[in-house]
Protein backbone atom coordinates (compact mmCIF):
# COMPACT_ATOMS: atom_id res chain seq x y z
CA UNK A 1 0.00 0.00 0.00
CA UNK A 2 1.55 3.32 -1.04
CA UNK A 3 1.44 6.05 1.68
CA UNK A 4 1.53 9.67 1.82
CA UNK A 5 2.19 11.54 5.16
CA UNK A 6 2.56 15.04 5.49
CA UNK A 7 3.74 16.58 8.49
CA UNK A 8 5.99 19.49 9.05
CA UNK A 9 7.27 18.32 12.64
CA UNK A 10 10.76 16.85 10.80
CA UNK A 11 11.32 14.84 13.70
CA UNK A 12 7.71 13.64 13.99
CA UNK A 13 7.90 12.71 9.77
CA UNK A 14 10.96 10.39 10.03
CA UNK A 15 9.32 8.80 13.49
CA UNK A 16 6.55 8.01 10.79
CA UNK A 17 8.30 7.57 7.44
CA UNK A 18 10.18 4.59 9.44
CA UNK A 19 7.65 3.53 11.58
CA UNK A 20 5.59 2.67 8.58
CA UNK A 21 7.33 1.52 6.15
CA UNK A 22 8.54 -0.89 8.86
CA UNK A 23 4.89 -1.72 8.90
CA UNK A 24 4.48 -3.10 5.18
CA UNK A 25 3.98 0.15 4.00
CA UNK A 26 5.79 2.07 0.55
CA UNK A 27 5.65 5.91 2.24
CA UNK A 28 6.25 9.02 0.48
CA UNK A 29 6.45 12.45 2.62
CA UNK A 30 5.68 15.54 2.13
CA UNK A 31 6.37 18.98 4.83
CA UNK A 32 3.97 21.09 3.13
CA UNK A 33 0.52 20.97 2.26
CA UNK A 34 1.47 22.60 -1.30
CA UNK A 35 4.35 19.78 -1.75
CA UNK A 36 1.59 16.95 -0.32
CA UNK A 37 -1.25 17.92 -2.35
CA UNK A 38 1.24 18.22 -5.60
CA UNK A 39 2.49 14.65 -4.49
CA UNK A 40 -0.96 13.21 -4.01
CA UNK A 41 -1.99 14.41 -7.54
CA UNK A 42 0.60 13.68 -9.19
CA UNK A 43 0.93 9.72 -7.91
CA UNK A 44 -1.29 6.49 -7.39
CA UNK A 45 -1.57 6.94 -4.10
CA UNK A 46 -3.63 4.32 -1.25
CA UNK A 47 -3.71 6.84 1.53
CA UNK A 48 -2.29 10.15 3.17
CA UNK A 49 -1.78 10.63 6.37
CA UNK A 50 -2.31 14.31 7.35
CA UNK A 51 -1.54 17.02 9.75
CA UNK A 52 -3.73 20.03 9.86
CA UNK A 53 -1.92 22.90 10.70
CA UNK A 54 0.72 22.83 7.65
CA UNK A 55 3.07 25.36 6.17
CA UNK A 56 0.81 26.99 2.87
CA UNK A 57 -1.55 24.65 2.26
CA UNK A 58 -3.76 23.38 5.43
CA UNK A 59 -4.98 20.06 5.70
CA UNK A 60 -8.52 21.06 5.66
CA UNK A 61 -7.75 22.53 2.11
CA UNK A 62 -5.48 19.60 1.10
CA UNK A 63 -8.73 17.17 1.88
CA UNK A 64 -11.16 19.19 0.67
CA UNK A 65 -9.29 19.19 -3.09
CA UNK A 66 -8.91 15.79 -2.93
CA UNK A 67 -12.28 14.83 -2.14
CA UNK A 68 -13.61 16.81 -5.38
CA UNK A 69 -11.29 13.96 -7.40
CA UNK A 70 -13.52 10.90 -8.21
CA UNK A 71 -11.52 8.13 -6.55
CA UNK A 72 -9.33 10.15 -4.17
CA UNK A 73 -7.09 8.07 -1.77
CA UNK A 74 -8.44 7.33 1.90
CA UNK A 75 -7.53 10.40 4.17
CA UNK A 76 -6.28 9.93 7.65
CA UNK A 77 -5.65 13.19 9.73
CA UNK A 78 -3.08 12.74 12.56
CA UNK A 79 -2.51 15.87 14.69
CA UNK A 80 -2.81 17.57 17.60
CA UNK A 81 -6.09 19.38 17.58
CA UNK A 82 -8.20 17.07 19.93
CA UNK A 83 -10.80 19.73 20.50
CA UNK A 84 -14.63 18.52 19.18
CA UNK A 85 -14.67 21.11 16.85
CA UNK A 86 -11.21 20.43 15.11
CA UNK A 87 -12.59 16.81 14.71
CA UNK A 88 -15.97 18.06 13.31
CA UNK A 89 -14.30 20.34 11.21
CA UNK A 90 -11.78 17.56 9.88
CA UNK A 91 -14.27 14.54 9.33
CA UNK A 92 -16.58 17.43 7.29
CA UNK A 93 -13.90 18.58 4.82
CA UNK A 94 -13.76 14.65 3.75
CA UNK A 95 -11.36 12.93 6.01
CA UNK A 96 -11.95 9.24 6.53
CA UNK A 97 -10.32 9.21 10.15
CA UNK A 98 -9.29 11.45 12.68
CA UNK A 99 -6.52 11.00 15.41
CA UNK A 100 -5.17 12.89 17.67
CA UNK A 101 -1.32 12.82 19.29
CA UNK A 102 -0.13 11.25 21.32
CA UNK A 103 -0.98 8.11 19.45
CA UNK A 104 -0.02 4.37 19.17
CA UNK A 105 1.79 3.25 15.73
CA UNK A 106 -0.35 -0.28 15.71
CA UNK A 107 -3.34 1.89 16.37
CA UNK A 108 -2.42 3.81 13.70
CA UNK A 109 -1.80 1.16 11.48
CA UNK A 110 -4.99 -0.47 11.62
CA UNK A 111 -7.27 2.72 11.35
CA UNK A 112 -5.37 3.14 7.67
CA UNK A 113 -6.14 0.06 6.93
CA UNK A 114 -9.84 0.35 7.70
CA UNK A 115 -9.92 3.93 6.21
CA UNK A 116 -8.39 2.47 2.77
CA UNK A 117 -10.64 -0.48 2.68
CA UNK A 118 -13.65 1.90 3.05
CA UNK A 119 -12.31 4.07 0.63
CA UNK A 120 -11.85 1.18 -1.55
CA UNK A 121 -15.65 0.30 -1.08
CA UNK A 122 -16.78 3.59 -1.90
CA UNK A 123 -15.47 3.75 -5.66
CA UNK A 124 -17.27 0.66 -6.13
CA UNK A 125 -20.31 0.35 -8.09
CA UNK A 126 -22.45 -1.99 -6.56
CA UNK A 127 -22.83 -3.81 -2.77
CA UNK A 128 -24.25 -6.94 -2.14
CA UNK A 129 -25.62 -8.04 1.34
CA UNK A 130 -27.29 -11.26 1.44
CA UNK A 131 -29.51 -11.58 -1.43
CA UNK A 132 -29.71 -7.58 -1.98
CA UNK A 133 -27.45 -5.94 -4.86
CA UNK A 134 -27.50 -1.69 -4.11
CA UNK A 135 -26.73 -0.59 -7.34
CA UNK A 136 -24.54 2.96 -6.56
CA UNK A 137 -24.44 4.76 -10.01
CA UNK A 138 -28.17 4.64 -10.38
CA UNK A 139 -28.74 4.51 -7.13
CA UNK A 140 -31.37 1.60 -7.27
CA UNK A 141 -31.67 -1.57 -5.25
CA UNK A 142 -32.46 -4.94 -6.29
CA UNK A 143 -33.50 -8.81 -4.43
CA UNK A 144 -31.58 -10.34 -6.79
CA UNK A 145 -33.06 -9.34 -10.56
CA UNK A 146 -35.80 -7.63 -8.68
CA UNK A 147 -36.11 -4.11 -7.80
CA UNK A 148 -37.03 -2.70 -4.50
CA UNK A 149 -38.04 0.80 -4.89
CA UNK A 150 -36.52 3.08 -2.20
CA UNK A 151 -35.97 6.47 -1.86
CA UNK A 152 -32.98 8.91 -2.47
CA UNK A 153 -32.85 8.99 1.94
CA UNK A 154 -32.93 4.98 1.97
CA UNK A 155 -30.39 4.92 -0.79
CA UNK A 156 -28.06 7.24 1.13
CA UNK A 157 -28.58 5.51 4.55
CA UNK A 158 -28.10 1.97 2.90
CA UNK A 159 -24.65 3.40 1.61
CA UNK A 160 -23.38 4.78 4.65
CA UNK A 161 -24.05 1.82 6.16
CA UNK A 162 -22.69 -0.80 3.73
CA UNK A 163 -19.07 1.64 3.27
CA UNK A 164 -18.92 0.47 6.51
CA UNK A 165 -19.93 -2.93 6.51
CA UNK A 166 -19.70 -4.98 10.19
CA UNK A 167 -19.21 -2.10 11.95
CA UNK A 168 -20.95 0.18 13.91
CA UNK A 169 -22.39 4.02 12.25
CA UNK A 170 -23.20 6.20 14.67
CA UNK A 171 -26.14 8.37 14.80
CA UNK A 172 -24.45 11.17 13.94
CA UNK A 173 -22.64 9.72 11.06
CA UNK A 174 -25.97 8.55 9.72
CA UNK A 175 -27.24 12.20 10.30
CA UNK A 176 -24.81 13.55 7.66
CA UNK A 177 -24.60 10.81 5.48
CA UNK A 178 -28.71 11.37 4.90
CA UNK A 179 -29.22 14.60 5.49
CA UNK A 180 -25.99 16.62 5.25
CA UNK A 181 -26.48 17.29 9.12
CA UNK A 182 -26.81 16.35 12.25
CA UNK A 183 -30.35 18.56 12.72
CA UNK A 184 -32.59 15.98 11.72
CA UNK A 185 -34.68 14.73 14.85
CA UNK A 186 -33.38 11.22 16.49
CA UNK A 187 -36.88 10.16 15.66
CA UNK A 188 -36.85 10.69 11.95
CA UNK A 189 -33.64 8.69 11.46
CA UNK A 190 -34.98 5.70 13.72
CA UNK A 191 -38.44 5.85 11.40
CA UNK A 192 -35.95 5.72 7.90
CA UNK A 193 -34.35 2.81 9.66
CA UNK A 194 -37.44 1.13 10.42
CA UNK A 195 -38.70 1.66 6.38
CA UNK A 196 -35.69 0.40 5.21
CA UNK A 197 -35.77 -2.66 7.79
CA UNK A 198 -39.37 -3.78 6.55
CA UNK A 199 -37.86 -3.62 2.51
CA UNK A 200 -34.99 -5.54 3.38
CA UNK A 201 -37.86 -8.10 5.46
CA UNK A 202 -37.66 -10.51 2.07
CA UNK A 203 -34.30 -11.13 3.23
CA UNK A 204 -32.36 -11.66 6.30
CA UNK A 205 -34.27 -10.37 9.28
CA UNK A 206 -30.87 -8.81 10.77
CA UNK A 207 -29.01 -7.24 8.02
CA UNK A 208 -29.64 -3.91 9.89
CA UNK A 209 -28.47 -4.35 13.67
CA UNK A 210 -28.93 -2.07 16.20
CA UNK A 211 -26.12 -1.13 18.54
CA UNK A 212 -28.30 0.61 21.83
CA UNK A 213 -26.89 3.72 22.71
CA UNK A 214 -24.26 3.99 19.98
CA UNK A 215 -26.19 3.56 16.47
CA UNK A 216 -26.61 1.08 13.53
CA UNK A 217 -24.65 -1.60 11.74
CA UNK A 218 -24.79 -3.63 8.98
CA UNK A 219 -24.05 -7.20 9.69
CA UNK A 220 -24.58 -9.03 6.38
CA UNK A 221 -22.19 -9.37 4.20
CA UNK A 222 -21.43 -5.80 1.89
CA UNK A 223 -18.62 -6.77 -0.48
CA UNK A 224 -18.25 -4.31 -3.08
CA UNK A 225 -18.31 -5.96 -6.82
CA UNK A 226 -17.03 -3.51 -9.52
CA UNK A 227 -18.52 -3.12 -13.07
CA UNK A 228 -15.89 -3.54 -15.99
CA UNK A 229 -17.19 -0.82 -18.85
CA UNK A 230 -17.30 -2.88 -22.40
Amino acid sequence: MRILVVEDDLRMLELLRKGLTEGGFEVTTAADGDSGLALALAHRIDAIVLDIGLPGRSGYSITAHLRQHSKPPAIVMLTALNQEDHIVCGLDAGADDYITKPFSLPELIARIHSAARRARIASSDHFSFGPFRLDASSRRLFREHAEVHITRSEYLLLRALALHRGEVVSRRQLMQAVWGSTIASSGALDTLVNTVREKLSAGPSNLISTVRGSGYTLVGEAEPTRTIAQ
